[in-house]
Formats: C-alpha cells, structure tokens, sequence
C-alpha cells in the first residue's frame, strides 16, 4: 500500500513539474514527453529492482547512467534549466520507486523538488538578466573597447563579454556576452519637465 501511494505522489509531482511548470513556462513540447518518459521509466525500473536481489546502488547507478546518456547524445541543444528539469525527473522517480517507512519522508522531498524548481525557474528571479552570443560588424581586439561597443549597442550593463572569434579580414566578431537591463521607468508625458543631466 505504500509503494502505491508513493507512485500516486510521484505521478502527481511529475505533473506538476511538466505542466504546471516547465511547459508553460518554457513551451517546449518535445521535452515534455522526455521528462515524462524518464521520470516513469526511472520509477519502473528501480521498483522492479528494489523488489528483486539488485542492490539500489546498481538500480541507482544504470538510472544515472541512462540519463547522462541521454542528455550526452542528445541531438538537440539544452539549456542548463532543462537539464535541470531532467534530474529532477530522474529523482522524483526514484523517491518515487525507493520505498522507506516513512511515505511523508519521500512525499516531503518531492515537494521539495518541486518547490525548489518553481522558485529557482521563476521568471522574477534575475530577470533583469541577459544572455547572448552575438555577431558584430567589426573587429574589436581590445577588450574594454568590446565590452563599452556592447553596453553602447545592448543599451544596458555588461558584467561578462567573451570573445568568442575575431575574425581580421571580414571584420566581425563573435562573443558570449551576459548583461543585465536598466528597469523600465515610465515614459515622459508630453510637455513634462526632462530630468535633470537628461539630453534632448
């Protein structure tokens, strides 16, 4: 009876992660079905050896494996937040499949991954952050030069700039920028006194 109120727990907690979380906030659907594939066929498989003479370990460590197979030969690219959805897939089917005495012990951490993954994946949190791999039309070596042309052009704070290729002969330059943008103040109205440094 135990087992079957944690595989409730865990079908509960997956479907919260996917569709009360990641899909509407990430709108990927092709990883909807990945994560829900994992998560069942981890707790499929470490129910059926965590009944037979397979020590968890070996269930624990082919899981594992599986999934970092996964996501090695993947054909698509991942962002590290999906990645992230990924384990925590893995290790809802897992608390999911690992019956102890206490259901509220692996129940409590679902939540817990769960709540972990709605705060963390929250669109408030650092969202004045930014990242970018851009191309310029110019060839730009020096490295505060690059980095004053990209607060210039992004209109906004730049906190890292990689140059990524600079190319001599076509003039352009590839870097990984990550920058953070200005709050929005509200707009002037007409005939409205301009703040004070501002230029016309």
């Amino acid at each position: 009876m135990t087992q079957v109120v944690l595989f409730a727990i865990d079908i509960c907690a997956v479907a919260l992660l996917v569709f009360g979380l990641y899909f509407p906030r990430h709108r990927r659907r092709d990883l909807v079905v990945a994560y829900l594939g994992v998560n069942i066929g981890v707790l499929a498989v470490a129910s059926a050896l965590s009944a037979s003479n397979v020590g968890a370990g070996v269930g624990l460590g082919m899981a594992l494996f599986g999934v970092l197979s996964i996501i090695r030969l993947r054909s698509t690219e991942l962002d590290q937040h999906e990645v992230a959805y990924y384990f925590s897939a893995l290790a809802l089917g897992l608390l999911g499949a690992l019956g102890t005495r206490s259901v509220w012990l692996n129940g409590g951490l679902m939540a817990l991954i769960v709540a972990v993954m709605f705060l963390g994946d929250h669109r408030r949190v650092f969202r004045h952050y930014r990242h970018q791999v851009l191309v310029l039309d110019s060839a730009l070596t020096d490295h505060v030069a690059l980095v004053a042309h990209l607060e210039q052009l992004l209109n906004a704070r730049v906190h890292v700039a990689t140059a990524q290729r600079v190319d001599l002969v076509n003039e352009t330059t590839v870097v990984d920028v990550r920058y953070s943008v200005a709050r929005r103040t509200p707009a002037a109205t007409p005939g409205s006194p301009a703040p004070a440094g501002a230029r016309r």
